[in-house]
């Protein structure tokens, strides 16, 4: 019964009603709008990885997921159990039902991560035989179609044919009496067709009156020549209407066939209808999944930024105020929390928002707090909140509350007498007598103004008693109160804790947030003062309230002061740290774009390299050509052609000499750097120059990188000098004799070794024997280019050796090397064409 009186101090209806508007079925807003308290946390965490899984299919915005042509059967199944004959309509409901529960169930099968509702749905029959039989039956507005059985068929077809009689030789009387009918029209009368016949004209055509108008100047008449017609209309619809009653019938019978099934399929429909509006609901309040901890084993209780639900739904749907959040943040060793305040400052609100959360959380709904949302399982909810005066019971406020307390006793008696059931007596007791925490009722008791109305100090008395005892035998209690007393039961009790409604003193106005471990003060005189009070009776106010009153309220507002300036501070912390976070994405993003940039530029220039080598190769080979067609050239052809070669190399040489020089970065002791080969920053710990590496810290971890993994954090990297390159490089410069005239005096530079498929070649997987006729092939048509690529993998080393080696003697190969690492390493080898 307290439960029940709860439940209606808390709202719990008009929550339920709220909820029922996010089903969509008819079965859905029923079973939200009465939802059932599970007993038990199993029931509850069940309830709660069904909401999870609706949750995520509503966010997944699944089209299929949809409870459309869902329609409650219900009776229809109760009345097929018990030998009724459905109507087309309910039979069509019936089948369109199935096939909406199917499509459910397929949805969910085809998750991945949805056991509770696979388990569900995992019995469940949907009849498609039964299904497609309706159907074939029944037409989409509810109507027995031709094709049901042969008979309907025939009979239909001969009803056709006499009407379409009746109607011809109607409209014949017709146009032959057109002057006795007061209008030429075919009307009914009940399932006769009759004409409007003037009643002064009622001789000119003879037949049966069925009806006359209320003035009685029209006669409604079935003329003789239609009334065996008629007649036979009428036996063909009552054969038709005999024929449909057997093929409903039949179709009935085969549903209460499995009426058991259907009830279970209408049950599991309910059930995800239910799962989904919570999902619906908990999505729409911007709430968190409970997480349930054990509170008498030392877990807290954590709920930021909690709301009411009542007030949220006033807020977005009634043009309500804002909803101010509270903090509800209980220690474990905590058994009862006393809120003290002024009157309108929400302590009332307060008990009623932790109340009615600690039952949506048992429902299997979302909490609207901020995550984590940390709270126990309650077996029960008990709360004594609000004024139960009456006059027909002759109770007084004080009575009201009282006759209340001690139903909320009486029900934590029984929940201590059903856990003693439960464990067994034996092991009840040693079990207390090891950890009296666990021996508590684990329930939430909410009293509002507890030993309120009544003498204030005899009152207090009471409420204190009553305090202690809930401390004693429940879990967790939380009481409003004025009383002074029980602000000080913190500080001889560890199981209080104290907190309180801030109040603001400059605007006289209640701010509606709580405070946790500060006790509330009184702010009657300080109000009284502001509001214009005579200084006199002020003054002897305050006398009569003693200074150590006034003392103890001053302590208390330079606490509440405090709490405000380091809440500030946290605030601009936070602040802060925000604006360093978007700072921060702000100078990676140019960063990255920065590099972006520099990879573009050098993309440019490697293209303008290129097109300047293929310019410099087209116009030197004009110069052989011209010297060619003059078959034996002189001494001032050789001079001329020196020249347009010399002006040649100035003109495509001069840019490359004069390029940047390479950076000499290296790196620094404490300097942090990137790291190439996974992408992240470290510090230096130690450098070996002589290696050309270092040690650097990532993390937890350190490591040893050689300086070609690494580079500066504005992009420099480590330029090493091959010097083995250097010493193959052929001479500036060389003389030789043919035919008595001297060669073209040129200087040597080595090619731009950029890859290309026209100077690459791939002898990756043969052996040396058969690789060497592709090498003379391909240095033969590399000739002109300048060097060759030559591209035979890592394996054993064995065909690099042996393509090293036939370079080595090569006669038109002047110098070699193996490729840069991001060009294939060891694997490539680079051959320099003389």
């Amino acid at each position: 019964m307290i439960e029940q009186e709860t439940f209606r101090l808390l709202e719990w209806q008009r929550l339920c009603h709220h909820l029922s508007t996010f089903a969509a079925t008819k079965l859905g807003v029923m079973a939200s709008s009465h939802l059932t308290i599970p007993h038990k946390v199993e029931e509850t965490e069940t309830l709660l990885e069904q909401t999870k899984e609706a949750y995520r299919i509503e966010t997944s915005l699944n089209p299929n997921w949809s409870f459309s042509g869902i329609y409650d059967i219900g009776d229809a199944v109760e009345r097929s159990k018990l030998g009724g004959m459905l109507k087309g309509e309910e039979l069509l409901n019936l089948a369109t039902t199935l096939a909406g529960v199917r499509k459910l169930r397929r949805v969910i099968e085809d998750l991945e991560d949805s056991p509770f509702l696979k388990e569900l749905v995992d019995n469940l029959r949907t009849f498609p035989e039964l299904e497609q039989e309706i159907h074939y039956c029944i037409d989409d507005r509810g109507e027995i179609t031709e094709r049901a059985s042969p008979g309907l068929g025939e009979i239909r077809q001969k009803i056709k044919s006499l009407r379409s009689k009746i109607q011809q030789t109607l409209q014949s009387i017709i146009q032959r009496n057109g002057n006795a009918l007061q209008e030429p029209v075919i009307t009914q009368r009940g399932d006769r067709f009759v004409l409007p016949v003037k009643a002064s004209h009622s001789g000119q055509i003879s037949g049966i009156v069925h009806d006359t108008s209320a003035t009685g100047s029209t006669l409604y008449l079935e003329p003789r020549a239609i009334i065996d017609t008629g007649n036979k209309l009428q036996t063909a619809r009552g054969q038709e209407k005999r024929e449909e009653e057997k093929i409903l019938r039949s179709l009935s019978e085969k549903v209460a066939l499995v009426w058991e099934e259907l009830e279970q399929l209408l049950a599991i429909a309910t059930s995800l209808d239910l799962a989904t509006a919570r999902a619906r609901y908990s999505l729409w309040l911007g709430a968190y999944p409970p997480e349930f901890v054990d509170f008498a084993d030392g877990e807290s209780i954590t709920l930021r930024q909690l709301r009411h639900p009542l007030l949220v739904w006033q807020e977005k749907n009634e043009q309500g105020t804002a909803v101010i959040p509270i903090d509800v943040l209980i220690k474990p060793d905590t058994r009862v929390v006393a809120i003290t305040g002024p009157n309108t400052g929400g302590k009332t609100v307060t008990l009623k928002t932790i109340g009615i959360v600690a039952l949506m959380a048992k429902v299997g709904l979302y909490i609207p707090a901020k995550e984590p949302v940390q709270i126990p399982w309650f077996n029960s909810v008990l709360a004594d909140i609000g004024d139960e005066q009456s006059l027909e019971q002759n109770l007084s406020t004080f009575s009201g509350h009282v006759r209340r307390i001690i139903r909320i006793v009486d029900a934590l008696k029984e929940d201590n007498v059903s856990l003693v059931s439960e464990k067994g007596e034996n092991e009840s007791q040693e079990f207390s007598l090891l950890n009296n925490k666990k021996s508590l009722s684990s329930s939430l008791v909410l009293l509002d103004e507890v030993g309120a109305g009544t003498d204030p100090s005899e009152g207090s008395a009471i409420a204190i008693a009553i305090l202690k005892y809930l401390a004693n035998h429940n879990l967790l209690t939380i009481a409003t109160t004025h009383y002074g007393e029980l602000k000080t039961l913190k500080y001889n009790d560890e199981r209080f804790e104290n907190a309180s409604v801030e109040f603001d003193d400059i605007s006289l106005q209640p701010t509606y947030r709580l405070l946790w471990g500060i006790p509330g003060r009184s702010n009657a005189i300080i109000v009284a003062q502001r509001l214009g009070l005579a200084q006199e009776i002020i003054n002897e106010s305050q006398e009569l309230a003693g200074g150590f009153s006034q003392d103890v309220n001053q302590l208390i507002g330079e606490l509440e002061n405090q709490r405000r300036e380091q809440e500030e501070k946290y605030k601009q912390a936070e602040e802060l740290l925000s604006k360093t976070e978007h700072f921060y994405q702000e100078v990676e993003t140019k960063a990255n774009s920065l590099q972006e940039r520099e990879r573009d530029l050098k993309s440019q220039q490697e293209q303008a390299v290129q097109k300047m080598l293929l310019d410099a190769k087209s116009q030197i080979a004009q110069v052989i050509k011209e010297l060619q067609k003059k078959g034996s050239p002189s001494a001032q052809d050789a001079h001329q052609a020196t020249e347009t070669l010399g002006k040649i190399g100035d003109r495509f040489l001069t840019p490359l000499t004069k390029s940047k020089p390479k950076s000499s970065y290296k790196p620094k002791l404490g300097e942090r750097v990137r790291v190439l080969s996974i992408g992240q920053t470290a510090e230096v710990l130690d450098i070996d120059e002589s290696a050309e590496q270092l040690t650097a810290r990532f993390g937890f971890m350190k490591m040893v990188l050689p300086f070609a993994d690494i580079e500066s954090l504005d992009g420099k990297r480590f330029e090493k000098t091959d010097q083995k390159a250097k010493e193959k490089l052929p001479k500036n410069e060389s003389k030789s004799k043919n035919k008595g005239i001297t060669t073209i005096k040129k200087a040597e530079v080595k090619p731009v070794n950029i890859r290309t498929s026209q100077n690459s070649v791939d002898i990756r997987g043969q052996r040396v024997h058969l690789a060497e006729p592709v090498l003379e092939k391909a240095i033969a048509a590399a000739t002109d280019l300048g060097l060759l690529w030559i591209v035979h993998g890592k394996g054993t080393g064995s065909l690099r050796n042996g393509v090293h080696e036939f370079l080595q003697r090569h006669p038109q190969v002047g110098s070699y090397e193996t490729a840069p690492r991001n060009e294939g390493g060891t694997g490539v080898t680079i051959a320099y064409l003389k």
